[in-house]
C-alpha cells in the first residue's frame, strides 16, 4: 500500500498528509468573472502614461466600493502609477485587459510613499522586506491603521488581531474536546452565532507550549525543544483560524471545514468576531512593471513590492505579471485567496511568493517564476515560495520555478503541500532562531521535479516531524534541513516508483475524493468520515 491509498483510508486524520481540498476561494470553489462596473478612463486615468493615474484608480475604486461593489476596469494600455493603489472595499475587483494588454508602471517605492518602515522586533530592518503592496488589498479600516502606526514610526501588528488592547467580541468557549478532522464543536453560548457567519477561532494553551507541541504532531523532541526561548514565535500566538458557521444546533456549532487541530478543554479556545476582513475582492488581467531593484544588503527593502493581500478571506488574483522589485506576490494574515496563473519575472528580489502571519488555506495554481537574465549568485538572497508565520492548510501546485526555494522562515508553519512542481532550486533558506522551529507536522512535498539536483528544502523527511516527500525527481545531490528536534520524527519518504506509485497532483486527488461524495450522497469520503452533506462544499 502507498501513502496515498493510506491516505483515501483516513482523509481527515491522516497522520502525516493534511486535509487541503478545501483550500481556496469559497473553499475550492472558481472565482466568479464579473463584468459590470466602472472605467478608470472615466476618472482620469491615461491609457498612455502621461500622467500618473494613481489617484483615478483610486477614485473608481472607492466610487464603486461605495455603492456595493463591482468591477473597476483598466483597459488596454501604460498607466503610470506613482501612489499607493488601495483595494480596501469588499467586493470590488480591479480588472485589467489581460496581463499582456494592462500594465501598470510603477516608479514609486512604498518607503517614500508610506514612510520608512522598521520592524515591529526592533533593530535596522525595514518591515517592507517582507510586508506591503504597491496595490495592497486590505480593508479600510485596517488598513488606516496600518498606515498611519507607520507613519507616526511605529510598525503595528499584522495579524487577524491587530488591536491587542480592544480584543474582538467573544461569540462562544468551546467546552468540549474536540479532534483534528472533527465539524463540530460544542459551546458554553451560541446566542452570537449564525449560519454563513465569518468568525476567528483561537487556540490559546495558557503559556505552556502544549498547543505548540501540538503542531508537531506531539513528536518526542518536540518536548525538549526550548520553547520558553523563541520570543518572536511567541509574538504569534493565539493560534487564530479563520473559519465560516455552517449552522447552529442548540450549543453545537457545525463549522464549513475539518478542525486543523485537537481541541483540548485544558486549553483556551474560542469563537471571536472577525475584525474588519476584506471579503469577495479580486485583482486580475494586468502586469505590474517595478524597477529592477538589485538588494544590495540583506532586509533593507524600499517596498518595490507587487500585490499584497492582508486579512483578506474569499478573494483571488489571476492572469498577473509582476516584473522586476524586491517582492512580488504576499498573502499576510489571509484566508482562502486563490492565486492563479501568475508570473514573478526577475529573480533578483526577496520574495516572490509568501504566505505569513498566520496565511490558512489559500491555493496557488498554475505560478511561475521566470529569471530574467540573473546569475545563481545575483539570487542569493530569493527565497522563491516561502511560507512562515503558524501559518496552515496552504497549497502550491502545477508551478515552475526558474529560480528560488522551498522556504519556510520557520515560524512554526504546519500542514501546508506543495505538489506538482518543477523547481531550479537555487534560492535560499533563512529565518530568525527565535522564530522557532522551521516546520511542524504534516507537511508535504509531492511530485516535484528538481532541474539543478540540489535537495535542499525539498527532501524534507529527516527534517519535518509527521511528514511526507513523496515522488521527488532529479535529485544527485543531500542538503535537507537541519531538524530543530531530536530522536524519530515520524516522517514518511516514498521514491518514485515505476510508472509513478502516486496520484501527479495531491489537491487535485483530495479534490475528487469530495466530488465522490455529493450533498446527500453518503459516498467515498463519507464512509470515512462525518461531513456536513448538507451545506454547499463552496459552491456558493
Amino acid at each position: 500500500m502507498n501513502v496515498w491509498q493510506a491516505y483515501e483510508r483516513q482523509p481527515l486524520t491522516h497522520p502525516t498528509i493534511p486535509y487541503i481540498a478545501s483550500a481556496g476561494y469559497r473553499l475550492g470553489a472558481t472565482p466568479p468573472d464579473l463584468v459590470a462596473g466602472v472605467n478608470v478612463l472615466d476618472f482620469g486615468a491615461s491609457a498612455e502614461g502621461r500622467h500618473d493615474s494613481a489617484d483615478a484608480i483610486n477614485r473608481a475604486i472607492t466610487s464603486v466600493g461605495a455603492s456595493g461593489g463591482g468591477v473597476v476596469h483598466i483597459p488596454e494600455g501604460r498607466y503610470v502609477v506613482d501612489d499607493l493603489i488601495r483595494v480596501s472595499h469588499s467586493n470590488v475587483v480591479v480588472k485589467g485587459a489581460g496581463s499582456g494588454r494592462t500594465t501598470l508602471v510603477c516608479r514609486t517605492p512604498l518607503e517614500e510613499l508610506v514612510g520608512v518602515s522598521g520592524s515591529r522586533f526592533g533593530g535596522e530592518k525595514s518591515a517592507w522586506s517582507w510586508s506591503g503592496g504597491l496595490v495592497w488589498v486590505c480593508s479600510s479600516p485596517r488598513l488606516d491603521r496600518i498606515l498611519d502606526n507607520i507613519r507616526r514610526g511605529s510598525w503595528p501588528r499584522e495579524g487577524w488581531l491587530d488591536r491587542v488592547e480592544e480584543f474582538p467580541e467573544l461569540l462562544g468557549s468551546v467546552t468540549v474536546p474536540a479532534r483534528r478532522g472533527d465539524f463540530t464543536v460544542t459551546v458554553d453560548s451560541s446566542g452570537a452565532l449564525h449560519a454563513g457567519q465569518r468568525a476567528i477561532m483561537l487556540w490559546d494553551d495558557g503559556g505552556t507550549f502544549a498547543l505548540l507541541r501540538h503542531m508537531c504532531g506531539d513528536i518526542a523532541g518536540a518536548e525538549s525543544y526550548p520553547w520558553h526561548r523563541m520570543r518572536k514565535l511567541l509574538s504569534y500566538l493565539p493560534y487564530a483560524w479563520p473559519v465560516r458557521i455552517d449552522r447552529v444546533e442548540g450549543d453545537r456549532v457545525l463549522l464549513r471545514q475539518p478542525l486543523p487541530l485537537d481541541v483540548d478543554t485544558g486549553w483556551k479556545v474560542r469563537l471571536v468576531a472577525a475584525e474588519d476582513p476584506i471579503c469577495e475582492a479580486g485583482v486580475e488581467g494586468l502586469t505590474m512593471e517595478l524597477p529592477a531593484a538589485r538588494m544590495t544588503e540583506h532586509l533593507r527593502d524600499r517596498g518595490f513590492n507587487g500585490i499584497a493581500f492582508q486579512c483578506a478571506w474569499d478573494c483571488w488574483c489571476r492572469d498577473i505579471v509582476i516584473k522586476g522589485g524586491e517582492n512580488g506576490l504576499l498573502l499576510v494574515s489571509s484566508k482562502g485567496v486563490t492565486v492563479s496563473d501568475t508570473q514573478i519575472v526577475g529573480a533578483n528580489r526577496h520574495h516572490s511568493y509568501v504566505c505569513r502571519e498566520q496565511s490558512h488555506d489559500n491555493l496557488f495554481s498554475d505560478f511561475r517564476i521566470t529569471r530574467a537574465g540573473e546569475s545563481d549568485e545575483e539570487c542569493r538572497f530569493h527565497h522563491g515560495i516561502n511560507v512562515e508565520g503558524l501559518s496552515s492548510g496552504n497549497v502550491w501546485r502545477r508551478g515552475r520555478m526558474q529560480a528560488g526555494a522551498f522556504d519556510s522562515h520557520r515560524g512554526l508553519p504546519f500542514a501546508n503541500v506543495r505538489t506538482r512542481i518543477e523547481i531550479h532550486n537555487d534560492g535560499w533558506m533563512s529565518g530568525s532562531r527565535d522564530a522557532g522551529p522551521r516546520y511542524g507536522a504534516r507537511f508535504v512535498h509531492w511530485n516535484i521535479s528538481v532541474t539543478n539536483g540540489h535537495a535542499k528544502g525539498i527532501r524534507i523527511d529527516r527534517s519535518a516531524p509527521y511528514s511526507t516527500t513523496a515522488e521527488i525527481s532529479g535529485l544527485h545531490a543531500d542538503g535537507e534541513p537541519e531538524s530543530d528536534f531530536e530522536g524519530d520524527l515520524a516522517a514518511v519518504y516514498e521514491p518514485p516508483g515505476p510508472g509513478g506509485g502516486t496520484v501527479p497532483d495531491l489537491y487535485d486527488a483530495q479534490r475528487g475524493l469530495i466530488a465522490g461524495c455529493a450533498p446527500g450522497d453518503r459516498g467515498t469520503l463519507a464512509k470515512k468520515a462525518t461531513l456536513p452533506f448538507d451545506s454547499d462544499h463552496g459552491q456558493e
